[in-house]
């Protein structure tokens, strides 16, 4: 394989960072993933045990198999519409409902068989292909600027500058030290101003230590193996069944070859060589997440994370998913590491991607304006999903509108026809 041989490249402390990074910038998922499911009756404490099951064997699947420094886990925002959408508002039953979800990733994985998801990602031209990294950047940015507490929530105008607390200076402090780190090219910058952040909070008394550090209570009998597969198969949950298949496809398209870019994942002819194995791994990952008991798994953009600290190899993500695994143990200690230490490290992060803008054709409107509709709305809509839609059908319209729809691929007019029913739906 091919993770072995980068063991002997001896750069296996590099990807312990990196991996040790990517998991402390995604490690709120932990918390958030079960606080979003459980509205729905199942019960939270085996939601957090499995969140770290299913995140770290999967991520360790795709580091072993990929070769690639991508972590995968249960999707924000995929979890929203499975627990408020599907369970809330259409009253299915969260059993159900895990049905449903192991229906779309097994569709999802039989048009990965057949190449289709793949013929669809090299389909979309080049420049939306960069403008959708450029847009994931803007969004990992926006959701650093709001957890440092930056940008806050405004009734009256959305968002505005926060104040300054301790909490801002404390995650400004940590920010800098990232920028004098990287500038000195250290390895782990983002790591280390992490660690200091919360040392400091922890110092001034901002955090508390955990009365325990870890727990034995590993029982997830109350979701595995509860989801009803043959409930879901009814002519009535197509709809939800599409609607979580288009989320996940152009969640876990635009965020693979967003991360390819920033990993030198990409070739010559501007393909991801382990794109289809990647986009399996994702259908595959799906289902076994419903079968643990969680919502639809896909890949994670903060893994550009790990990629900035030097993550390069599947080491990457075997080390991220081995320590969600150790994490299952230390839930309490985990939970001290604030959101406003790891923001830093989004926005940086952030930074690196929208660098991708300059290879964006902004000089003429038919690729431009589709591309700058993709990154606004990625951004400022929370949804990878949405902002692909709108980019793919306002291209097409621009094509037909100029007489160029002969330039248009037929599996593009098939995404259009996707979207459109995505957007209805």
């Amino acid at each position: 394989m091919e993770i072995l041989k980068s063991i002997k490249k001896k750069i296996v402390a590099t990807e312990l960072i990196a991996g040790v990074t990517t998991f402390l910038t995604m490690a709120y998922i932990i918390f958030v993933n079960p606080d979003i499911l459980s509205v729905t009756g199942m019960d939270k404490h085996s939601l957090i045990i499995v969140t770290c099951i299913v995140t770290g064997i999967i991520t360790i699947i795709t580091g072993i198999f990929t070769n690639s420094p991508i972590a995968m886990a249960p999707g924000m925002g995929l979890n929203a519409y499975f627990a408020y959408s599907l369970v809330l508002n259409e009253k299915i039953g969260w059993e159900t409902a895990l049905g449903i979800v192991f229906i779309s990733g097994f569709i999802f994985f039989i048009l990965t068989l057949t190449g289709l998801r793949k013929k669809i990602s090299e389909t979309i031209p080049k420049d939306l292909l960069n403008s959708i990294a450029v847009g994931i950047g803007v969004f990992i940015a926006f959701m650093g600027l709001q957890n440092m507490g930056i940008v806050v929530k405004n009734d009256a105008t959305m968002v505005s500058a926060g104040s300054i607390t301790g909490e801002v200076l404390l995650s400004l402090s940590g920010l800098i030290i990232m920028i004098i780190l990287d500038i000195k090219k250290i390895k782990g910058s983002l790591l280390i101003g992490i660690v200091f952040t919360t040392f400091i909070a922890v110092v001034i008394g901002k955090v508390k230590l955990p009365e325990t550090y870890f727990s034995f209570d590993l029982d997830i009998s109350l979701l595995f193996g509860k989801l009803d597969i043959l409930s879901a198969l009814k002519i009535g949950f197509l709809g939800p069944i599409f609607t979580l298949m288009f989320m996940d496809l152009f969640d876990s398209i635009g965020s693979i070859l967003g991360l390819a870019s920033e990993a030198d994942m990409i070739n010559s002819k501007g393909e991801v060589p382990k794109l289809n194995m990647l986009l399996g791994i994702d259908s595959i990952a799906t289902m076994i997440g419903s079968v643990f008991g969680t919502s639809t798994t896909t890949t994670y953009v903060e893994s550009a994370a790990g990629i900035e600290s030097g993550g390069r190899t599947g080491l990457t993500s075997v080390f991220t998913g081995l320590i969600f695994l150790i994490s299952v143990l230390f839930v309490p200690l985990i939970s001290i590491v604030p959101k406003y230490a790891t923001a830093p490290a989004l926005l940086i992060v952030g930074f690196y991607m929208i660098r991708n803008i300059s290879k964006v054709n902004f000089k003429t409107l038919e690729t431009g304006f589709p591309a700058f509709v993709i990154i606004i709305l990625i951004s400022f809509s929370y949804s990878i999903s949405k902002g692909l839609a709108f980019g793919f059908l306002i291209y097409s319209i621009i094509k037909i509108i100029k007489g160029k729809t002969g330039e248009l691929k037929p599996l593009l007019w098939i995404i259009d026809i996707l979207s459109i029913m995505f957007l209805i739906l």
